[in-house]
């Protein structure tokens, strides 16, 4: 039986860094990828292989479609996509240093505006701004990581720097946990190559207002290391 294969990707080389603690052991990163590169070490033997795509929605979308294609090329094709990174958590949903595993990745800022409110592309008719995450994938990294918080992970252009607009968001998606930048972009790779996708953030930060100071940003890392040795250990579990 060929071996499942499982793509995660990133949007900067830290991230990156901090999940190859893990897959591979001793930090070696002489096969480091950037956006536009391979992924990483020999793709054949291994289970998992990390790729930096780039920040943002469409760098994670082209980064991601990219990385998808080389391995189809090569005939060793992906059999699912992980969208993975540190985020912003919001307040009384989710503390800083946990993990939170995506329901579903939320393009929140993409739509328009109008005297009565934000108008999402769903509302607008011109698709949906709404990527919900695989079943089974999401299932195995709850059963992997069983003190992770469930919930919606938003995509946003612009991180949230102020309580208004914290405020707004959580109102709007009454079951979001976080956000990040590039979920809904790496979901919108994965569908198109007809793969399952999920998203998991470890959180650096509340989301609300801009306190560089209170970032977390090694726990985070720290927290992603430990999140993908546990997806790595029980990597052969996931069937698809």
């Amino acid at each position: 039986m060929r071996q499942v294969r499982i793509l995660i990707v990133t949007a900067v080389e830290a991230e990156a860094v901090a999940l190859r603690r893990a897959i591979a052991p001793g930090g070696d990163t002489a096969g480091s990828s950037t956006a536009g590169s391979g992924t990483t070490g020999d793709a054949a033997d291994r289970a998992v292989d990390v790729a930096v795509v780039g920040v943002g929605s469409a760098a994670a979308a082209a980064g991601t479609t990219r990385q998808l294609a080389l391995a189809a090329s090569s005939g060793r094709p992906y059999d699912a996509v992980v969208s993975a990174g540190i985020g912003g958590g919001f307040p009384g949903r989710i503390a800083v240093g946990q993990t939170a595993v995506a329901t579903r990745s939320v393009a929140a800022d993409l739509g328009a505006e109008s005297p009565d409110g934000f108008l999402t592309i769903d509302e607008l008719g011109f698709g949906t701004a709404v990527a919900t995450a695989d079943g089974a994938l999401t299932n195995w990294l709850r059963t992997v990581l069983p003190d992770a918080v469930h919930g919606a992970v938003l995509t946003v252009n612009t991180v949230t720097g102020t309580a208004t607009t914290a405020g707004t968001l959580t109102g709007r998606y009454p079951d979001a946990v976080a956000e990040a930048m590039e979920g809904y972009g790496v979901a919108c790779a994965a569908e198109l190559a007809g793969l399952p996708f999920a998203e998991l953030r470890t959180i650096s930060n509340p989301v609300g207002p801009r306190d560089r100071a209170g970032w977390r940003i090694p726990s985070a890392l720290a927290a992603l290391t430990t999140a993908a040795s546990a997806l790595t250990s029980r990597s052969a579990d996931y069937r698809g």
